[in-house]
């Protein structure tokens, strides 16, 4: 492994750490309960409401996320949503280093 492999690693560790203490927390339960395939509706109970309260509190808490309304129905397993979290935090850090802008945001379907 390079250095620049482990410090991505390191910071996709991080990411996913910071996600996953947020849903804890918004649901009230250990991130030790919390894995790639749990579902956020079946598993964790999370209804509409529920999901976009997730979505603001994920945007207000991680740099360079913002997630569309309309992609809180398609996200099933919280595997979806860092998948969600990374392409749109990769994307805003892309648009930022090309234009100075803040961007990225998650296409809607």
């Amino acid at each position: 492994m390079t250095a620049v492999t482990l410090v991505e690693s390191h910071r996709d560790d991080s990411l996913a750490v910071k996600v996953r203490a947020i849903i804890a927390g918004q649901f009230g339960i250990s991130r030790d309960r919390l894995t790639e395939d749990s579902r956020l509706r079946d598993d964790l109970g999370a209804d509409r409401l529920d999901r976009l309260e997730l979505m603001i509190a994920i945007e207000d808490r991680v740099t360079g996320v913002k997630i569309e309304d309309g992609v809180v129905d398609q996200l099933e397993t919280i595997g979806d949503l860092m998948r969600v979290i990374e392409n749109t935090r990769n994307g805003a850090m892309q648009a930022r280093g090309a234009t100075g802008a803040p961007g990225g945001r998650w296409p809607c379907r």
